[in-house]
């Protein structure tokens, strides 16, 4: 079994910022592409930046140049920093990765049980 435990969310001012951790554990033996989707009251759930195992990281427009996505592979976790934040990034935001078990031929998702994140002054 893998979980993926999330932290970072919380309650932050129009242009503050936050980081949020979501870590993977359990019988994993190896991670491809992690990544951050977010979903808002009444709205799909949207990707919000990805980051494979190697290669370039990809944002959301509406996120870009104000979101940063990283990973600690050691740590099996992916962080999402998050500046300049703005009302409309409100929204429960979700882990994600692709995780391969050492019994298993596939990479598999994985999800987080997700954290709230609020802009409001």
């Amino acid at each position: 079994q893998v979980q993926l435990v999330e932290s970072g969310g919380g309650l932050v001012q129009p242009g503050g910022s936050l980081r949020l951790s979501c870590a993977a554990s359990g019988s994993i033996f190896s991670i491809n592409a992690m990544a951050w989707y977010r979903q808002a009251p009444g709205k799909q759930r949207e990707l919000v930046a990805s980051i494979p195992w190697a290669g370039r990281t990809n944002y959301a427009d509406s996120v870009k140049g104000r979101f940063t996505i990283s990973r600690d592979n050691a740590k099996n976790t992916v962080y999402l920093q998050m500046n300049s934040l703005k009302p409309e990034d409100t929204a429960v935001y979700y882990c994600n990765q692709e995780v391969l078990l050492p019994t298993a031929p596939n990479y598999r998702d994985y999800w987080g049980q997700g954290t709230q994140v609020t802009v409001s002054p």
